[in-house]
């Protein structure tokens, strides 16, 4: 006991340190990232404009532009978040191209 074979160290070792929520340029970088990252700001701005509008004669095509610049808005932030983020590891690269 005497030659420290008992008190062996209990912790193991830290790892290198990652990223707050994993975040990661690695799968999409380049214009790539420019085009996806203006696209969902684009379709940020096209549902703001519409929520501006008080008046309108006929509705019906105010409200479809609505559902699609909502629909672009939602799509974009998903594509933005499984592609920066380790949960396209996780989910593997079939999974990810099926979506």
């Amino acid at each position: 006991m005497e030659n420290g074979a008992v008190y062996n160290e209990t912790t193991e070792p830290q790892g290198p340190r990652r990223r707050p929520f994993g975040c990661t340029l690695r799968n999409l970088w380049g214009w790539r990232l420019g085009v996806k990252v203006a696209q969902t700001i684009l379709s940020f701005v096209a549902v703001v404009c519409e929520e501006i509008v008080e008046d309108c004669i006929t509705c019906s095509g105010l409200y479809f532009f609505e559902f699609i610049s909502c629909s672009a808005f939602l799509l974009c932030l998903l594509i933005l978040c499984v592609y920066c983020t380790d949960l396209y590891g996780s989910l593997g690269t079939e999974k990810v191209q099926k979506l």
